[in-house]
């Protein structure tokens, strides 16, 4: 017994190699055991993409129909099309059936129209009409990320009743921790599985039900969906129309997906980076450039504001050709005050913690940070350029009290933008690093241009 557990501990892995090198030996057969048992569907779709189309076909028969499913809906888009090519029409309907109604749209939306129909096609009636409500929601609304596959009970029904139904359906709905009653569709409570199992059979569903449900409609945005499933550590969200008809629910790992999709959405627009669907070796050198080029071609003409009032002043940078060193200190100093503003306010909007009416509460936080940060560095500054030599007692208070006019500027530019940008009905991250750096870099050569003249009489 302990040489068989021994040999089972030292099993080789199950890596991309030795499934070459099994694919190469015919070993068709120890390497359907081998996936079917030692592998999970989200690593093997990781690891396909590394093979070629027929290496790729050939594993992917080799799957039981319902990995074959989960294998497929892991896959990018570029994989799936290639795959759908290969596949018969039994074997593509095989794994239509097996998906479940929220990963299938998902596909549809990445594929090119003609790999759609072939996609219909193999699916039933039934799927195919809903497939084509979800189709017709907004997108990135709640209703396009749900799944209408779930259990529904009656108030009447007793606990037996209800574990009975969920054992009949419950094999082909995405989830059944929880359970949702309705009454002519209308959705007036929900259960968990839980409940179900430590309550006496005989009691009425009605007697157990949860009547303060948290709900979002077909029309709320997906985020928002998702947040609500993280914010109360829900496994599902019951979806509803404007009659408080049950349509479906998302679930708590498409609530995941979501957010992770808006997160780097903002990030990408925080870096000045059109968003792209798309991973970034599966996007083009092409479609790159072109995400890329339109933030900096408006950021690099909008410096001009910046040397326009730098050539106003080459009268005093002519008497005192120092004071053009510190200009990338002082244009650094409060581009990377204003980002870290920015980049927290975004984060408590995206989280909720912060809203348009807290601005004010904001910006008095804000102002008293940048006092603080700006006495340190101003400080620091000054002992600095008394040590290298650059300059006088005066020229280190001049210097000083710039920066401190920056920071404080910077630290309200950024936390008062994303603010603005939210009341507006944008996207907060546009107001990012990229924007407030160019604003700060005008606002700072004017400021220091306008206390040097002021202390020198330049």
């Amino acid at each position: 017994m302990m040489r068989e557990e021994w040999k089972e501990e030292w099993k080789e892995e199950l890596t991309e190699e030795r499934i070459l090198r099994m694919l190469e030996g015919r070993q068709y057969k120890e390497l359907k055991e081998e996936l079917e048992n030692n592998m999970y569907p989200v690593d093997l779709a990781e690891i396909l993409e590394n093979f070629n189309q027929k290496q790729t076909v050939m594993v992917f028969r080799l799957l039981a129909k319902e990995e074959a499913a989960e294998t497929f809906a892991y896959m990018n888009s570029d994989m799936r099309e290639q795959l759908i090519n290969s596949l018969t029409d039994s074997e593509l309907e095989e794994v239509m059936e097996e998906m479940y109604l929220d990963d299938t749209v998902d596909v549809l939306e990445e594929m090119p129209a003609n790999v759609v129909d072939r996609l219909l096609m193999a699916t039933d009636e039934e799927k195919r009409r809903q497939i084509n409500q979800l189709l017709q929601y907004p997108e990135d609304s709640a209703g396009s990320v749900m799944n209408v596959d779930y259990i529904a009970l009656r108030k009447e029904m007793t606990v037996a009743d209800a574990i009975l139904r969920i054992r009949q359906v419950g094999l082909n709905r995405e989830t059944i921790y929880t359970c949702y009653v309705t009454e002519k569709k209308k959705l007036i409570g929900v259960v968990d599985v839980k409940e179900l199992l430590t309550t006496s059979e005989s009691k009425l569903i009605e007697e157990i039900m949860d009547t303060n449900m948290l709900y979002a409609q077909t029309t709320d945005d997906q985020e928002d969906a998702a947040r609500t499933i993280t914010k109360y550590g829900l496994i599902a969200l019951p979806i509803v129309d404007h009659e408080m008809c049950m349509v479906g629910i998302v679930t708590v790992d498409d609530a995941m997906l979501v957010l992770q999709e808006e997160t780097t959405e903002d990030i990408s627009i925080m870096a000045g980076v059109h968003p792209s669907e798309e991973s970034y070796f599966g996007t083009t050198v092409l479609e790159h450039v072109k995400s890329r080029i339109p933030w900096l071609m408006f950021l690099m003409l909008s410096a001009t504001v910046t040397q326009m009032i730098m050539n106003s002043y080459e009268s005093a940078l002519a008497v005192m050709p120092q004071l053009a060193g510190f200009i990338p200190m002082l244009t650094g100093t409060g581009g990377n005050c204003g980002s870290q503003s920015s980049t927290l306010v975004i984060r408590g909007l995206a989280v909720g913690e912060i809203e348009f009416k807290d601005v004010l509460k904001v910006i008095w936080k804000e102002v008293r940070i940048a006092v603080c940060i700006s006495v340190i560095l101003s400080v620091v500054n000054g002992i600095r350029i008394m040590l290298m030599g650059q300059g006088n007692l005066m020229m280190a208070f001049t210097i000083g009290g710039t920066m401190a006019c920056t920071i404080i500027i910077a630290k309200v530019v950024g936390c008062t933008l994303p603010l603005a940008a939210e009341k507006a009905g944008l996207d907060p991250a546009i107001m990012a690093t990229p924007l407030i750096s160019t604003l700060v870099d005008i606002s700072t050569i004017s400021v220091y241009f306008a206390i040097v003249s002021a202390v020198f009489a330049l």
